[in-house]
């Protein structure tokens, strides 16, 4: 078939039939499965791609949420810094006066919270 001039053309363009023979088909059957394994890759690179668009939607979520975190322990932190602050002033105030038994200061005041707790 392939000495006649232009048969396998022919068959090729108006049937779409390939003729293979014991030294071509081996090669055919290659290209077939290298063209199917393209399309795999093809598909899978679009749900992949969509993988990571939903990825950075979620990773811009969690920077606003991680911002926010930020923001809060920023509070935390200066309002322990003015406690801290008002502790010493308090300490300074009292650096005089005599300290009195843990008894009787329990008395006087009152259990303290951890103690109440057991």
């Amino acid at each position: 078939m392939l000495r006649r001039p232009g048969l396998a053309d022919s068959l090729q363009r108006d049937f779409r039939v390939v003729i293979a023979g014991p030294t071509t088909l081996t090669a055919i059957l290659n290209s077939l499965q290298m063209g199917f394994r393209t399309l795999a890759i093809e598909q899978r690179s679009g749900e992949i791609q969509q993988l990571l668009g939903a990825v950075k939607t979620e990773f811009g979520n969690f920077g606003e949420v991680l911002a926010t975190t930020r923001k809060q322990l920023e509070t935390v932190a200066n309002s322990i810094g003015k406690a801290e602050v008002r502790t010493r002033q308090i300490e300074r105030k009292l650096k005089g006066v005599e300290s009195i038994p843990v008894a009787d200061a329990q008395r006087l005041l009152g259990p303290a919270d951890d103690q109440e707790a057991q």
